[in-house]
């Protein structure tokens, strides 16, 4: 299950190897569609990568710090350094080829 992240924690759950962070909110149909993708990776990728949830609606803040505009928006962090973001949803696939490339990077 991935990590919650809030405002108070963000800086430690971000400063790992590889960190995914998915802005998201309840209310987002595509959010949920792409949770359950990333829900089944997680054990795939679980000694590589961390996984991370950020509500957009609870931490605006950090939304706008890291310009999400819109959601579901997965936020590539490398040792706390933002990287790369993402944003819709995506085939689990190709989202399993995208997580590939960033262990190789």
């Amino acid at each position: 299950m991935a990590t919650i992240a809030t405002k108070e924690n963000f800086s430690e759950v971000t400063a790992g190897p590889i960190t995914i962070v998915d802005f998201w909110a309840p209310w987002c149909g595509p959010c949920k569609m792409v949770d359950p993708i990333l829900e089944q990776l997680e054990p795939q990728f679980a000694d590589k990568i961390n996984f991370v949830k950020m509500n957009v609606d609870d931490n605006q803040e950090l939304a706008e710090q890291f310009k999400v505009m819109s959601i579901p928006s997965l936020v590539v962090f490398k040792n706390g350094v933002a990287k790369e973001k993402i944003t819709g949803v995506f085939p689990k696939e190709k989202l399993e080829r995208y997580f590939e490339k960033k262990i190789e990077e």
